[in-house]
């Protein structure tokens, strides 16, 4: 099957979906590639009720000060797939695991075999995971480590942010291991590594989650109350802590050379983007009205 069109988006990336949606353009990305970080907000301040989505402000509690936060950018990312889904411009959904450039079209495979073959004249490219054209001589990767709080996870802090690129940022969220609503707390550490840091031990998930317990109790957090001290001060059990999982994204690229000129690497900022969502010509999209209903 050979799709045919005169310009493309290849990317997962919230950058990549607006620019697909504010154009009315088909968009490409391959299964396993990296979406968005659960802990990404949007300023408050953004109105995005034309999409159905009303504004949401929420303070976090940290230590120091920092300003209020939105909806999360996945929930926009999520509702301009949809819309775009329902209006043909989400082709392959997520059933491409890789895809390839050969002479004059994209080839795209999922496990077993290739699912199709894409024609075009412009790819406005934003990065993939499984289609890199950029060839890096090293390459700086966002890395996320999941962190399971087996004892002290009770708490009320939602963020800390360090000043070291090793667990620049610790997000913590009610637990997804624990059926129900609860008050444990797990974490996320965010870095910003290069391969060589990956590839040791001292950046390793086991050290990712002795850093993060290292921050909080610089700060003051404690574990579970374990009694009264010989000196009459109440002591504190340890954080106990276990790794779920790690995840890694690109974070830097080199262009590579594109001797037709068939590619162009789009540097609209998400903030402009985002500004000219609200001036889209939201007629195409019929089934809109229905998603206000949701």
């Amino acid at each position: 099957m050979i799709l045919h069109y005169d310009e493309i988006v290849i990317g997962s990336s919230l950058r990549a979906v607006m620019f697909a949606f504010i154009r009315k353009l088909p968009i490409f990305f391959t299964k396993d590639t990296f979406i968005l970080f659960k802990f990404d907000y949007l300023l408050p301040t953004i109105d995005l009720s034309f999409l159905g989505l009303q504004p949401k402000e929420k303070v976090l509690k940290t230590f120091g000060s920092i300003p209020p936060i939105g909806i999360p950018k996945l929930l926009l990312w999520e509702r301009l797939i949809f819309l775009m889904s329902l209006e043909g411009l989400c082709p392959l959904s997520n059933l491409c695991n890789s895809m390839s450039l050969r002479l004059e079209t994209i080839v795209c495979s999922n496990e077993y075999s290739k699912i199709a073959e894409i024609a075009f004249n412009k790819c406005f490219y934003f990065g993939d995971k499984g289609f890199n054209l950029h060839q890096s001589e090293e390459k700086i990767y966002t890395c996320y480590d999941w962190i399971a709080f087996n004892r002290g996870g009770k708490h009320e802090i939602d963020y800390i942010k360090t000043d070291d690129d090793f667990v620049r940022h610790i997000w913590f969220y009610p637990s997804e291991r624990i059926d129900g609503n609860t008050r444990v707390r797990d974490a996320c550490a965010v870095s910003f590594l290069t391969q060589t840091q990956l590839d040791d031990f001292d950046y390793s998930q086991t050290m990712a989650r002795f850093k993060a317990v290292h921050e909080m109790e610089r700060r003051g957090m404690k574990g579970l109350r374990n009694g009264i001290g010989p000196d009459g001060r109440p002591k504190y059990y340890k954080f106990r802590t276990s790794a779920i999982k790690r995840e890694k994204t690109n974070a830097k690229f080199k262009r590579f050379k594109d001797e037709k000129c068939r590619f162009s690497f789009p540097k609209s900022m998400e903030k402009t983007l985002l500004k000219n969502l609200s001036n889209t010509d939201l007629g195409n999209y019929r089934f809109l009205k229905v998603v206000e209903c949701i």
